[in-house]
């Protein structure tokens, strides 16, 4: 793992280029951006929004996901993997806030890691981007990334989280969405393009192309 500061100097350089960047789900509320993360596991953002497109113009509460109904709901994600399973849950988590919490998603993590579907990346994703706190959630390209650039000495997303939580809260701020970016568009995982790469001066893969 670099020192901190090391750290901090590649990071500033993801945020001269984008100073405030955002989730590519689109969302209307709290409730939206919550079921489009759960949809999003395993799943393109871009797909993503694709299904939701007509879905959130009928179902942009729990109250209305439920009096739409779990065979209408899977019409309308059917494109997405692991729809089946993901109704179940959306149906369900649905009922949970409807019935718990006045039809509201809370900003708990408790609460949020206690509905069906959402683990504590998802409930890391909602609080980030809709809270604006700076939690740090590790979905596949930040943990490859974590690795890839040594800004952390673990393989697994709790260790990285922990690691990465030693930033200051300017960072962490916005990491995520940083090294998502980064991940998906310029280092990618099969074919990364060195070409592009605002940081290639802190590189020290192997595979570094130039």
């Amino acid at each position: 793992m670099r020192p901190l500061n090391e750290i901090c100097r590649i990071l500033d350089v993801f945020k001269a280029a984008d100073p405030n960047p955002g989730s590519e789900l689109h969302y209307h509320n709290a409730y939206t951006l919550l079921i489009a993360i759960v949809l999003s596991a395993q799943s393109t953002d871009k797909g993503v929004n694709k299904a939701t497109a007509e879905l959130f113009k009928i179902a942009d509460t729990p109250q209305k996901m439920l009096d739409l109904g779990i065979d209408k709901l899977k019409e309308h994600i059917k494109t997405i993997g692991l729809y089946n399973n993901k109704a179940k849950n959306i149906m369900e988590l649905s009922r949970r806030l409807v019935d718990e919490c006045n039809g509201e998603v809370p900003p708990e993590r408790e609460i949020l890691e206690s509905l069906p579907g959402v683990g504590r990346k998802t409930a890391n994703v909602l609080l980030n981007v809709w809270w604006h706190q700076p939690t740090v959630a590790v979905d596949t390209h930040v943990l490859r990334l974590a690795s890839r650039l040594e800004l952390s000495d673990g393989n697994t997303p709790l260790a990285v989280e922990s690691d990465l939580n030693k930033l200051p809260d300017s960072y962490r701020l916005h990491i995520n969405h940083w090294l998502v970016l980064f991940g998906r568009y310029v280092c990618k995982a099969q074919k990364p393009d060195c070409a592009a790469c605002p940081i290639t001066e802190f590189c020290r893969c192997g595979d570094k192309r130039l």
